[in-house]
This record gives C-alpha cells, sequence and structure tokens, in this order.
C-alpha cells in the first residue's frame, strides 16, 4: 500500500507528554497549526499522545502522527498501540525511534516496514550522521537528524553543528534519494528553520518551543516567516 505524501517544507511538531500539550493543550496547540497553515500554506503536522490523535485529527483536518507504534497485528498484546489502532484514530505515519524510545536497528526495520504495508508515513528519528546512514537504507519516508545533546535548548542544531545536516543530506542523498531529510534540537525560531531549509533539508521536527509557549499560533508564525 503506498504512503501519504505531505507538502515540503514540513514543520513536524512531536508534542510529546508535557502537561501543556495534554487533553485541552493538545486542543490549544492544534488550533494554533490550524490557523498557521491556513495563513503560511506550510504543512504543519503534530505528533500527540494516543489519546489525542483523534480528536485532533477530527476537529483541526491537519496531519497527525503516532509517537511510537508496535508492529503487532490485534490480538492478545495487552498494553501495546498496533498499527491497526492509530490509523483508525486518523493518524497517517508515526515517528519512529526517538531519543526518548530508543530502539534496535531491527526493531526499527520492523516498525518502517510495517508502517509502509499499512500505507503510513514513518519519520525515524537519528542522532548522527553514521546512524543516518543506516537508517536511510531502511527506507523510511523521513529521516530526522536530532543531535540529543541539543534536545529542548535554545541553540539549535543549524546553529551549533551544521556539519550534521549537510553530512546527513548527503548522504542520505547517496544511500537513498526517495527518502526526505528532517532536522531537530533546539529549533525555536524561523532563522533556524530557513537555516535548515537552506542546508537541504525537506524541513524541522521539534517540540518544547511551540508546546511549552504561551501564545503557539505566535511561535509556529514565527517559524515559517521566512519560508
Amino acid at each position: 500500500m503506498k504512503s501519504q505524501s505531505l507538502k515540503t517544507p514540513l514543520i513536524l511538531v512531536n508534542l510529546k507528554c508535557y502537561s501543556e500539550s495534554i487533553g485541552n493543550g493538545a486542543h490549544r496547540i492544534a488550533r494554533a497549526a490550524r490557523e498557521v497553515t491556513d495563513e503560511s500554506g506550510v504543512t504543519i503536522a503534530l505528533a500527540p499522545l494516543y489519546t489525542d490523535i483523534h480528536p485532533v485529527h477530527h476537529h483541526y483536518d491537519i496531519p497527525v502522527f503516532a509517537q511510537h507504534i508496535d508492529p503487532v497485528d490485534p490480538g492478545a498484546h495487552t498494553g501495546r498501540m498496533p498499527l491497526a489502532a492509530i490509523k483508525a484514530a486518523g493518524a497517517i505515519g508515526s515517528l519512529v525511534n526517538h531519543s526518548e524510545y530508543r530502539l534496535t536497528i531491527a526493531d526499527i526495520e520492523r516498525n518502517v516496514s510495517a508502517l509502509k504495508s499499512a500505507g503510513l508515513l514513518s519519520c525515524v528519528c537519528s542522532n548522527n550522521v553514521a546512524t543516518t546512514a543506516a537508517l536511510a537504507a531502511l527506507g523510511p519516508d523521513y529521516v530526522a537528524i536530532e543531535p540529543p545533546e541539543l534536545i529542548g535548548g535554545t541553540i539549535s542544531v543549524s546553529e551549533a553543528n551544521p556539519e550534521i545536516i549537510t553530512g546527513s543530506v548527503e548522504i542520505v542523498k547517496r544511500y537513498n534519494p526517495d527518502v526526505r531529510v528532517l532536522t531537530g534540537a533546539g529549533i525555536h525560531s524561523g532563522r533556524c528553520v530557513k537555516t535548515a531549509v537552506d542546508l537541504g533539508t525537506d524541513g524541522v521536527l521539534l517540540a518544547s518551543s511551540v508546546v511549552k509557549a504561551e501564545d503557539p499560533a505566535a511561535v509556529l508564525r514565527d517559524l515559517v516567516s521566512l519560508l
């Protein structure tokens, strides 16, 4: 089954498990994402908690990713999150191997393959150029390069380590040019996003700068302002 596609550049916001992004908080951020998408034409997607996938998809009609999936068929799998559940809730894909939920290469391959078979998008997180090469060979839709030491900070990877971005873009093109590259960690401004795109990426993956903002719409407007 063919996966859906998203227009580039992509702003993918991981809502994580912050108190600001649970329940009503997810609605607050989703409203802001819908508003800024309509104003700018830039694709903004969210990765909320499982319980917020359906309401975000249903009420705001924006692309929604799960934060993780378990590649199991429906059945006796207590505590797991099967693909069928996130797909039924309205998710179009899932993050895989986020730095806060690391997987083995074998598990990453199973998840990417399962998502692809279900016609869902995979966004696999990487922490360095060598890992990016191995992950690109698995054929995900996106590889997101995120140096873990910069995650949650105010210094973006595009400022602190542009070489990891250009190196990742180059090696992905070499191994699998169909894979798109996102960059994350410390992304907090339109300048960060513009620099990342200028370095060859297809967008950004970020979290706290939007989720913890008093006015997420204002932050999102700034993020897309130079695109």
